[in-house]
């Protein structure tokens, strides 16, 4: 997949593309319908695949403190994107200009000059430009007068319930990781690479893999039964702790500690994935080391008999 982190100015020296808009965050089951969707349509066409999304998310640039917690890094999203068959992405930064720019100018520079969109899928939500003005009706207007097809993903429900990210990020923060997997398709899950910590768990008795988390907010924290791949072809069983480990001090930023079940092997540098799927519980402040090293024996037990149950 190309990557791209702006829109040429004219689509002369670019082929003509099938495009979807969105912020692809989690890569939900939504999503992946809406890029099998694309994938049909650039092969009726001849044409390659492009998506589209925005860095940073808008409510992080207008309202930072009350912006959702990343279900993915870009990173990530990049990745799944890739994953999909997706052919081309185009991140473009978002700002204050980008967000003043009116619907008629973002669908006329953006859309038909710089990257001459033949057919464009959207949500049936989809709004842009300037105060949101712009909808679909105005996206389908402007293809039959600009010559390329418009069309609006049809809503994806699982248990009568919409799949989007919202609803994810709901599942997750409310422990039930089981839901969260139906929703997107699989375990929810964190990419990263493994850092050096403070070493805290080695000292213990419970040495931990720490991964390098890259966002300011995480959409859940505890502790919980997980695997981990990445490092060979298994998916490897351990228990992981996700939080800012109050025993510890306060004001901590958060972190993704992992002890990996019967494996003793150094994999500083590794770039692993760690896949949650199950919370046992949510994270706790101890009085002491003592007492933090008793629970920890008790989670990694009751998470071995998680395993051995499943």
């Amino acid at each position: 997949m190309l990557v791209f982190r702006r829109v040429p100015e004219a689509a002369t020296h670019v082929q003509p593309t099938v495009l979807t808009i969105g912020n692809f965050d989690g890569l939900h089951l939504g999503h992946r319908a809406m890029l099998e969707r694309l994938a049909a349509r650039g092969a009726e066409l001849g044409l390659p695949t492009t998506v589209m999304t925005f860095e940073p998310h808008p409510r992080e640039l207008f309202a930072p403190e009350q912006a959702p917690a990343r279900l993915t890094s870009l990173r990530e999203k990049l990745q799944l994107l890739d994953g999909c068959g997706v052919d081309r992405a185009y991140v473009c930064h978002f700002s204050r200009r980008v967000a003043a720019l009116p619907a008629e100018e973002f669908i006329e520079h953006i859309l038909v000059r710089g990257l001459g969109v033949r057919h464009l899928i959207v949500g049936d939500d989809f709004r842009f430009g300037k105060g949101r003005a712009g909808d679909f009706a105005m996206l389908a207007s402007a293809g039959q007068a600009h010559g390329f097809g418009v069309e609006a993903m049809h809503t994806v429900e699982v248990m009568d319930e919409r799949v989007s990210s919202s609803a994810v990020r709901e599942a997750l923060a409310a422990g039930n990781l089981e839901h969260a997997a139906q929703l997107l398709g699989h375990p929810y899950c964190i990419a990263g690479r493994v850092v050096h910590g403070d070493k805290i768990g080695r000292r213990i008795g419970w040495p931990t893999a720490n991964i390098q988390l890259k966002r300011k907010r995480l959409p859940l924290s505890g502790v919980f039964a997980v695997t981990v791949s990445g490092l060979d072809k298994r998916h490897l069983p351990g228990a992981a702790s996700l939080g800012v480990r109050p025993t510890l001090g306060q004001g901590l930023k958060p972190v993704l500690e992992v002890n990996l079940f019967d494996f003793n092997r150094e994999i500083y540098g590794s770039h692993i994935t760690v896949h949650f799927l199950h919370k046992m519980r949510d994270e706790m402040k101890f009085d002491s080391l003592d007492d933090l090293t008793a629970q920890i024996g008790r989670d990694v037990k009751d998470i071995r008999n998680y395993f051995e149950g499943n």
